[in-house]
């Protein structure tokens, strides 16, 4: 996201910095803070994140993707209500509804289950088969099938 120190990073041969929204717009970032407002439900959380990326989400594509997430019947339930795993995967509903190519992915395991952790590698590897691409940093173990993958590990 930021500039970096030495060299350039491109997106399709150009390098972002020069392509601005072209590059962005085909980008989400998933930080390791939940992001959801805690007046908005669940529900409003997704709808609100849905509009500011420019997804077009009807009322049935939201129920679908909290109901993946884990949430069905909570959908009402306003996000300061709502454990920190629950939070987790309020924000986790976006991935499921996302259409970007490229996905930043920022310890997105933290606060999450054994259950969720599945799904967020689920949802990582539908990505990656159809085409997408996902930088994923992690201190967990997320286990992606090898064929779709390439692992870099970081030590001291």
């Amino acid at each position: 996201m930021l500039s970096p120190s030495e060299g350039r990073i491109n997106w399709q041969g150009a390098n972002i910095h020069s392509l601005g929204e072209e590059y962005f717009t085909q980008l989400t970032y998933f930080g390791h803070r939940p992001g959801v407002k805690d007046e908005l439900t669940t529900f409003e959380n997704l709808r609100v994140a849905a509009g500011l990326s420019g997804i077009a989400l009807s009322t049935q594509k939201a129920a679908e993707a909290l109901q993946k997430v884990g949430l069905a019947g909570r959908e009402s339930v306003p996000a300061r209500l709502l454990s920190e795993g629950q939070r987790r995967r309020v924000s986790l509903a976006r991935l499921a509804i996302c259409t970007t190519k490229l996905w930043l992915l920022d310890e997105v395991l933290t606060a999450l289950d054994k259950t969720a952790i599945a799904f967020v590698g689920s949802l990582i590897e539908e990505h990656l088969a159809q085409g997408g691409m996902a930088i994923v940093a992690t201190h967990q173990d997320l286990e992606l099938s090898r064929g779709l993958t390439q692992r870099l590990e970081l030590t001291k």
